[in-house]
């Protein structure tokens, strides 16, 4: 596979307006498969690394992504601001880039290969059933038995928080989210750190989306970006009358200080 299959399998993915360069530096790197130069926009892949073209392609996804967010940060600041490099790989970094493995899966141009190792797939398995769902009932019980804790607590005058934190030993923001997870309907399959994540969604039919949304396959990130996406897109309806509400409740304050301002001046 050369740079031109390359660049035509990632334009095949997703089109960009903002062209790039695809390079092949013919050597091998211990630090990374691959960069991306924002500046010169230039994909460099180290294709010495790869034993197939599957892994090469999946680094070049990956760099491809930082492409397509600095052609997205480009456009919103119309080119005036630099690139961003403090955290290149954000939450809405890697929901991209998830969402580009999935269409290249979809088109045949990658896939993850489990098939490639029946070992590898049954380990898989064990791992889900027996660590993570597993882990996850753990913690729901768990939770629980915090909850009960807590009452006792109570009913004893003795402070929860000091309970927690020198007989429990337990940091409070994790006993905060063990027994947040054991108060949600959730499934345990998803895994614990998923669970906390669902936990925070507070509308139970958006909890409810987003644990359908990980178990039909979407990672984590992808899940996050699209709940703070639809967080994000409030109704500009219900925006605008709560600004109407803040505005007219001010000016009648402000309107009652001026009445009372005049009335002091005409008495002086």
């Amino acid at each position: 596979m050369n740079c031109e299959q390359v660049k035509n399998i990632l334009l095949s993915i997703e089109n960009t307006d903002l062209d790039f360069e695809m390079i092949f530096s013919g050597k091998e790197s211990k630090k990374v498969n691959g960069l991306y130069k924002p500046e010169t926009r230039e994909i460099i892949l180290h294709n010495k690394n790869f034993k197939t073209d599957n892994q090469l392609v999946y680094t070049a996804i990956h760099e491809y992504t930082h492409h397509l967010m600095n052609e997205i940060h480009l456009r919103e600041n119309a080119g005036l601001k630099p690139p961003q490099y403090a955290r290149s790989h954000t939450n809405a970094f890697w929901a991209k880039f998830h969402s580009l493995l999935e269409i290249a899966e979809e088109k045949g141009l990658y896939v993850i290969g489990l098939e490639n190792s029946p070992e590898l797939a049954e380990l898989t398995e064990n791992i889900r059933k027996n660590y993570l769902e597993k882990n996850g009932i753990l913690m729901q019980e768990f939770g629980k038995l915090l909850a009960r804790a807590h009452e006792l607590c109570i009913e004893a005058n003795i402070r929860y928080e000091d309970y927690i934190d020198r007989c429990l030993k337990l940091p409070r923001q994790a006993a905060r989210s063990i027994v947040s997870v054991s108060a949600s309907d959730i499934n345990p399959a998803v895994g614990f750190e998923n669970m906390k994540m669902l936990a925070s969604v507070r509308a139970p039919e958006k909890r409810k989306e987003a644990q359908g949304l990980l178990e039909g396959g979407q990672s984590p990130d992808s899940v996050r970006a699209l709940m703070k996406k639809k967080a994000d897109d409030v109704d500009v309806k219900t925006r605008l009358e709560k600004e109407k509400a803040r505005l007219e409740k001010t000016i009648g304050v402000l309107t009652s200080r001026l009445e009372m301002v005049e009335e002091s001046l005409a008495s002086l």
